[in-house]
């Protein structure tokens, strides 16, 4: 924001609620334009732009998607979305009335996300998960922990609204999760007696059986508070055999080890352990097959651009509009950087790209690593480093004494005494003869590459050769 000058944010009430939270962490609210959607009628103009609204069924509340109308094009981008027919509270979505951003005189695009796009029928009801947590809750011996995401304020409300109805307590642990319950007290989105809530080192006050935990980290997260739990590390909640624990969430791609480190962890240890694959303890964000089809159907656009999801799920998506007749040359895949142009109602895509690259961010600095730094760290990180300590005595032009060697993460010393001593003598090697006429940087070079190529001979492997030359 501060390289951007601070423009100002267009957001809903919890999205606005969230970003001031993060912007007093860094002690930069004092420069935030924001600008509150109070409702999905709303619009904006931006120049030629015009900006409308529209709400959106999705895991966290307060989602919306975005309508951009240009002289020549509607954009409508769907943002994160399902469709929930059935929901505890609200309407149920119904995208119909976005038909209208499509006509002749102005066509439009439709800009969607394809998370779901290979799994088939209808992404599930909160009704379901409602229903489902609650007889957990019911029936439950002992103490009830759930993990889910501290974003899903819904959920959250849910799980405090069932744990009132059978007289539990709840303690909630984790600062994410106890952040946003904050704020959606705050902002009226989460209702609930201020006795229902107790903190967490009081969980051992009450009977087991009228205690629900509920806290962060069902993604396996190695230091949140649900992975502390199983591995003991946790200061007042230990695995207990009549527990019961529930992962209210979906697994986030690239974190299916760990998860399944944790679900086992809390397997072995007794544990009544329910997750999605078992029972319908989660309704994932992200619409399925039949909810796409629905959605074009009801939205109507001239061009899709399937967007939000690796490569294969976007080609994916693009199956399933061509299965129900959509024209196959107004869908356009694109990848990250890719530039859409749009000029009367003729669109393509432009063969240069707009830089994607990763940013590193390396303590203090931010994008100042350099390739050559991140390939040493890789090679260091992979085969580890040796560093050759050469003492020359300047006057004789020979060496003092033997090489000295230092090994971090190629071998142990003490344990491959041979391969050492070969080493030395391949050092030796090199400054034999007359050295006064020496030349530093040739020796580091001739110790780098002989010694490199020497020890990869020996143990396939390329560690960093950190040569050092002292001259006394």
């Amino acid at each position: 924001m501060p390289q951007l000058g601070w423009p100002p944010v267009y957001a809903s009430k919890l999205t606005l609620a969230l970003v001031r939270k993060r912007l007093e962490e860094s002690h930069l609210t004092q420069q935030l334009k924001a600008h509150e959607i109070k409702s999905s009628r709303e619009q904006f103009q931006f120049g030629k732009l015009r900006v409308n609204f529209f709400d959106v069924t999705h895991s966290i509340m307060d989602a919306m998607g975005v309508v951009v109308s240009t002289p020549d094009l509607s954009v409508v981008h769907m943002g994160d979305w399902r469709y929930d027919l059935d929901p505890v509270e609200g309407r149920p979505t119904d995208f119909s009335a976005l038909a209208r951003w499509n006509t002749k005189q102005r066509p439009s695009l439709l800009m969607m996300e394809s998370l779901g796009s290979t799994k088939e029928g209808h992404q599930g009801s909160e009704r379901e998960v409602f229903e489902t947590i609650r007889r957990i809750i019911t029936n439950a011996k002992g103490r009830v922990i759930i993990g889910t995401f501290s974003s899903m304020l819904e959920r959250v409300g849910q799980i405090i609204r069932i744990a009132e109805e059978t007289g539990r307590k709840v303690a909630i642990d984790g600062f994410s999760m106890k952040t946003n319950v904050e704020i959606g007290k705050r902002i009226g989105y989460l209702r609930f007696r201020p006795q229902t809530l107790i903190d967490i080192s009081r969980v051992h006050d009450y009977p087991k059986n009228r205690v629900v935990v509920l806290c962060t980290g069902a993604q396996g997260e190695d230091r949140a508070v649900l992975m502390r739990i199983a591995t003991g590390e946790h200061r007042y909640v230990k695995v207990e055999p009549q527990d019961t624990i529930v992962f209210s969430s979906s697994v986030i791609p690239g974190n299916e080890r760990t998860i399944q480190r944790l679900k086992d962890t809390l397997y072995r240890q007794g544990a009544e352990v329910y997750h999605k694959e078992i029972m319908d303890v989660h309704a994932g964000g992200h619409a399925f097959i039949e909810d796409i089809k629905l959605l074009l159907r009801q939205v109507n656009p001239t061009y899709l651009t399937p967007v939000y999801a690796n490569h294969y799920l976007l080609r994916e998506a693009a199956k399933v509009a061509k299965g129900i007749g959509f024209p196959e040359e107004h869908i356009f895949l694109l990848d990250n950087g890719s530039i859409l142009e749009i000029h009367g109602n003729r669109l393509r895509v432009l063969p240069e790209k707009v830089p994607t690259d990763y940013v590193f961010v390396d303590g203090l600095g931010v994008g100042d690593v350099s390739h050559v730094v991140l390939r040493d760290r890789q090679m260091m990180a992979e085969d580890g480093m040796i560093v050759v300590i050469a003492t020359i005595d300047g006057r004789r032009g020979r060496l003092v004494h033997n090489p000295d060697l230092i090994s971090r993460g190629f071998v142990h010393m003490k344990e491959n005494r041979k391969l050492i001593e070969q080493t030395r003598a391949k050092v030796k090697q090199i400054f034999a003869g007359n050295l006064k006429e020496m030349d530093e940087n040739f020796y580091r070079d001739k110790i780098r590459n002989e010694v490199g190529e020497f020890l990869y001979q020996k143990t396939q492997r390329r560690p960093m050769v950190l040569p050092v030359i002292i001259q006394v």
